[in-house]
């Protein structure tokens, strides 16, 4: 069976929309009715037009008619590269021409459509119409039109009435632009589809094999890794992946980070990109933006504190994973000196008097809502000094590659100097972990963040044995799903509130990995196959759990990106462990 079979009904257009690699256009269905959402921000006209979350759709209430007029009632069947929209008339075909054109193709016989438009004036025309506003729409057809009527509504809509006489080959184009010159040129149906299908095929065809029981939600992961990437425009200045392009539209600095491991996997550019959209905005003193959206980047906010925000140092980390899967030197050659004064930044404008790093608001973390930040900030976290302890180890080894012996000197000695200021400024002997501080002063909040330290592998044995304890206590840090952002002990645990108690499986990975370094090769691999277990459970992929239920909490974002990355490379860890273990020895 092929992905695209595997993949049938997946895409469900009530929850999940029928999109793809770098549209912006997401196609739902409500009942007998089909609508076109936005994954645009536009942020200077929220005023007017309001959150993209909640704005009306830019094509909305489109529905198909028989000859009287009556409204059709739709039964749908979806794949990756085609929805079939089966009627009383005959079946309608969807399918995308390009990133901002839909092609369905007609079944043969007198049948209309209508649908409204967010638009500011339209204007019908001998082969379908067009319509303008803040984006431009033209529907286009080569069936004879019978009937063909725009007419303004209130709130600046129009609704568009169209009877037809269609044969076979005939289709309705709908093409949505924001630039003035349309697409309008009506290809075959079958060439169309064919040519869909094709461009998927050969991105399943790319991935690598997996593991028969980690398959299906595997090819789903690859779906999001490709429908949910946006084309380039204005401040996207890569093709890119967003969180989720029903939730989240635009680049959150570490969320490229995770996607990048799994894009390495088919495509290096691609993969190398998630991390070059960064770059190309990084600050003249260094700090990377904490987002970037087509209207603009994320550098400064005011709440809850009035401070600049960026996201944690993982950068130089996810580099050497692509380099040593692409052994792309030139990569690391052209992003080196980027990355040193990234380091740098931190080094020189986050250094708190205890001479480790701290963050000075809440976003800078990635965990944006914890109870860490309740009473304030700026935090020396033990997670931060953690990643720039890896970061500083990952330099060290991107500049001997390079050739750059010194710095590589230099940055092993920093990360040796720095552990040992971890240890000096952060170890609760009588605790048994890390402590995050405020004003010199413990914060009284158990959280996995203060056993990442482990990551490092170079922790005291006994300092180790602790933080191992704490990790697979079931009244802690080990439930049914671990890993809780928050302590199950903790009184502010909340499992269904974002970091505050649910489990986020990038965190999962990450000590995965830390696991892994330490020789607890057990212990990594029940967190790995409990981590793919736990995004097996459910028909979508979404951005964290309840770690005691596994259920989705009603705030997590759907197709969710950085989960399906961090689904497809544990998957690919468990699968070649597997083959490993049933090689035989030389």
């Amino acid at each position: 069976m092929t992905a695209i079979d595997n993949l049938r009904n997946r895409i469900d257009l009530v929850n999940i929309p029928y999109t793809d690699r770098g549209s912006r256009l997401l196609l739902f269905r409500q009942g007998d009715t089909l609508f076109i959402r936005l994954a645009e921000r536009w942020a200077k006209w929220e005023y007017e037009v309001g959150h993209y979350r909640q704005r009306p759709p830019i094509i909305g209430t489109f529905k198909f008619s028989d000859v009287e007029g009556a409204t059709l009632s739709m039964h749908s069947e979806t794949y990756p590269h085609v929805v079939r929209i089966s009627t009383a008339v005959g079946d309608f075909d969807w399918t995308f021409v390009d990133a901002e054109t839909l092609l369905i193709r007609l079944p043969p016989g007198h049948h209309g459509f209508e649908f409204e438009a967010l638009a500011q004036r339209g204007l019908p025309d001998r082969r379908g119409g067009t319509l303008h506003g803040k984006r431009n729409i033209a529907y286009t057809t080569n069936a004879h039109l019978e009937q063909n009527e725009i007419d303004a509504l209130a709130n600046g809509r129009f609704r568009v009435r169209v009877t037809l006489a269609a044969e076979s080959g005939d289709v309705l184009l709908l093409n949505v632009t924001p630039r003035l010159g349309y697409n309008r040129s009506i290809p075959s149906p079958e060439a169309a589809i064919d040519a869909s299908k094709a461009r998927w095929l050969a991105w399943f065809e790319a991935t690598p094999p997996v593991l028969d029981e980690y398959r299906n939600q595997y090819d789903y992961a690859w779906w999001i890794m490709r429908a949910g990437l946006l084309n380039t425009r204005y401040y996207f200045t890569r093709e890119a992946l967003v969180p989720s392009k029903v939730h989240y539209v635009g680049v959150w600095q570490w969320d490229q980070y995770f996607h990048a491991l799994a894009y390495r996997h088919v495509d290096t550019q691609l993969a190398e990109d998630q991390l070059r959209i960064v770059l190309d905005h990084q600050r003249e003193d260094g700090m990377l933006p904490d987002a970037v959206h087509d209207e603009g980047l994320v550098t400064h906010l005011s709440n809850p504190v009035d401070a600049d925000v960026t996201k944690p140092p993982l950068i130089a980390w996810t580099a050497l994973k692509l380099y040593q899967t692409s052994q792309h030197l030139d990569f690391l050659k052209e992003i080196y000196e980027p990355l040193t004064h990234w380091h740098n930044w931190w080094m020189i404008s986050n250094l708190n008097p205890s001479g480790l790093c701290e963050y000075r608001h809440p976003f800078s973390s990635g965990l944006d809502d914890s109870p860490l930040w309740d009473g304030g900030m700026p935090v020396v976290s033990p997670d931060l000094n953690t990643y720039l302890y890896i970061q500083q180890q990952n330099l060290a080894s991107i500049a001997d590659l390079i050739g750059a012996t010194e710095d590589a000197r230099k940055y092993r000695q920093e990360a040796e100097a720095w552990i040992g200021r971890m240890i000096k400024v952060l170890w609760d002997e009588e605790h048994g972990l890390f402590n995050a501080l405020r004003e010199g002063k413990r914060i009284d909040v158990l959280t996995p963040f203060s056993l990442l330290p482990l990551w490092t592998g170079r922790l005291p044995a006994a300092m180790t044995e602790r933080l191992l304890r704490h990790l697979v206590d079931p009244a802690t840090f080990w439930p049914e799903w671990p890993i809780p952002t928050v302590a199950l002990s903790d009184p502010k645990f909340d499992p269904e509130q974002m970091w505050r108690g649910p489990t986020w499986v990038n965190i999962n990975y990450l000590f995965v990995e830390a696991l892994e370094g330490i020789g607890q090769h057990e212990l990594a691999q029940r967190l790995r196959r409990k981590t793919l277990e736990l995004i097996m459970r459910q028909p979508d992929i979404y951005e964290y759990y309840n770690p005691l239920t596994g259920t989705r909490p009603p705030k997590a974002a759907p197709t969710f990106g950085w989960t399906s990355a961090v689904y497809i490379d544990l998957a690919i860890q468990e699968t070649q462990k597997a083959e490993r273990s049933h090689t035989p020895s030389p």
